[in-house]
């Protein structure tokens, strides 16, 4: 979180466009955090996307012309997605994904694990730990201003309210002794 992948996403599919390449955006339905039909980063760039439920209703809606496809979140997908996008990369379709390799446990994240293995090119940006200003790759989440529990649920919509980019020394979670990071 908070390391500019949306951002990055945005770029993306501008620069695309500037080259005058059909592009389609996707988002899951579930992220309506900032808006129900647009990839908004934390800083508030935005572009419009197609919001799908299900890999079944994206496979429905990516048109044959398409040149360049983004999915945003690609996390909350199932594992079909990796099938499904694979195929398009194997049409000559450039594809591209962002979303979180890993949950606010440190464990791969949906789909991500097997995604990261098919990708052709990974680039893994990491945000400023909103504890110590190190550069971080967890995501933390807080609740009631806590770490989370180990057995809280894995999907949580939100943002600054519920999750901090954290570094490995400041990353916390509660419930698991023998993963849980303790603090000295």
């Amino acid at each position: 979180m908070y390391a500019g992948k949306s951002e990055e996403l945005i770029r993306l599919a501008r620069r695309a466009l500037y080259a005058k390449k059909p592009v389609q955006v996707f988002k899951p339905a579930i992220d309506d955090r900032y808006h129900q039909s647009m990839v908004v980063s934390h800083l508030g760039s935005q572009h419009e996307a197609v919001p799908v439920r299900t890999v079944a209703e994206l496979k429905t809606l990516v048109k044959a012309d398409t040149e360049v496809v983004l999915i945003e979140e690609v996390q909350f997908f199932d594992d079909s997605i990796i099938d499904f996008l694979v195929q398009l990369a194997d049409q000559g379709k450039d594809v591209v994904c962002a979303g979180l390799d890993q949950d606010f446990r440190r464990q791969p994240f949906g789909p991500m694990g097997k995604l990261l293995c098919a990708a052709d090119e990974v680039v893994k940006l990491r945000a400023i730990c909103m504890e110590c200003g190190n550069p971080a790759s967890h995501t933390y989440r807080m609740v009631d201003g806590k770490p989370a529990h180990w057995d809280d649920p894995i999907v949580l919509i939100g943002a600054t309210e519920s999750y901090q980019a954290r570094c490995r020394n400041c990353f916390e979670i509660r419930g698991d002794s023998a993963r849980r990071k303790k603090r000295t």
